[in-house]
């Protein structure tokens, strides 16, 4: 089949029509779920030579140094194999919970390179990949959702190292969860390392959280040494401008012109989005290159707003272009919504889909 003419300001039309990600339910092996438990791929080739302390800052060379010397002493772990674990076999015999702190906590503003120097040390720890895990607070959550409690602990208890990237200070329920689940974890000598978001209501009164993180983690507090990183806050400069949107006809063109991208109306798949477990929404985009969205509008509701935040971050994290008509991404959430309990979640998710958005101008104006 020969290609049709390009329309003005796309490239040739492709002859694989764009998917949908509403024509997809992925079904997830639990392995799967804790082998995606790694740095995201923005993160994949970071390491602590390649952060750049600022000169002014000592607390950022003291970092590098202190979590360089943690990831080397974490050589001498031993554990069962979490794999083997998955469904219960092979499990190993419980291991006294280790003196001292077991933990770091690194604390600081926006900007000054947490999540860096978290991934840093993942790759750092001597231990195979299937050794170590990654995530997100909300992705732990969601693990945890998946598997079950105790499936999870199971799990993850042959783990040398568990790094949970923006620990949520904002649910009280799921930071309960995620504390009695790293008791458990720092009882079977698995090693712990976080970064957190600032509690709602104090996004204005300073860069640092290492007292509310450690009041809301209770009994695991003696187990975390506190890194505070000094450094630019980059808070108070607002959300960015979000790029225009594009014309329907525009959208539609660009998903037919790019090979891998998905096209589909904004309403139809946040309803998809609630059939779908979170833990899968990053194989719901499995392959695709470019998300490109019609009809966006303002999301009708809290929970729809949750799910949204997630598929934003899995969207971040791969590094996927997002194309989309409608109204543009910081008019997405409503006033009652920013000024909520969940805010710094909107906040962040407006953040990362205008520069997903930024990224997608390419795919209407290709070389």
């Amino acid at each position: 089949m020969s290609s049709s003419p390009a329309p003005s300001g796309t490239g040739p039309i492709t002859d694989s029509a764009p998917v949908s990600l509403c024509a997809r339910e992925p079904r997830v092996p639990a392995d799967r779920l804790v082998a995606e438990m790694v740095p995201p791929p923005r993160f994949d080739s970071v390491r602590f030579s390649t952060y750049i302390p600022d000169p002014n800052q000592p607390s950022q060379t003291e970092a590098v140094q202190v979590l360089e010397g943690f990831a080397a002493g974490l050589g001498q772990g031993t554990g069962g194999s979490g794999k083997r674990r998955l469904f219960g076999f092979g499990r190993a015999p419980k291991k006294a919970a280790p003196a001292g702190p077991r933990g770091v906590y690194l604390d600081g503003g926006y900007g000054v390179g947490k999540t860096h120097l978290l991934a840093s040390l993942w790759h750092a720890t001597p231990a195979e990949p299937a050794r170590k895990a990654f995530g997100t607070f909300v992705e732990l959550t969601n693990l945890v959702g998946a598997l079950g409690f105790q499936q999870t602990v199971q799990t993850l208890s042959g783990h040398r190292l568990l790094c949970i990237d923006e620990f949520e200070l904002d649910d009280p329920g799921d930071t309960v969860l995620v504390s009695t689940l790293l008791g458990k974890l720092v009882d079977a000598g698995v090693a712990l390392a976080a970064t957190s978001n600032t509690l709602p209501g104090k996004l204005g009164e300073g860069r640092f959280a290492a007292a509310d993180f450690m009041r809301e983690i209770q009994g695991l507090s003696a187990h975390f040494r506190a890194l505070r990183i000094d450094g630019e806050d980059y808070r108070h400069r607002g959300l960015p401008e979000a790029p225009p949107p594009y014309s329907d006809e525009q959208v539609t063109k660009a998903a037919h012109a790019t090979e891998g991208a998905s096209l589909d109306a904004f309403s139809p798949l946040l309803d998809h989005l609630a059939r779908v477990h979170p833990s899968r929404y990053g194989a719901l985009t499995d392959g695709i290159k470019a998300v490109c969205l019609t009809g966006v509008r303002p999301v009708p509701d809290q929970s729809t707003a949750l799910r949204l935040v997630v598929l934003a971050d899995r969207l971040y994290d791969r590094e996927v272009p997002v194309l989309a008509s409608g109204l543009p991404f910081d008019q997405l959430f409503s006033d009652e919504m920013l000024n909520g309990g969940y805010r710094k979640k909107y906040f962040r998710a407006i953040s990362r889909l205008t520069a997903l958005a930024r990224d997608a101008a390419k795919l209407t104006n290709p070389r």
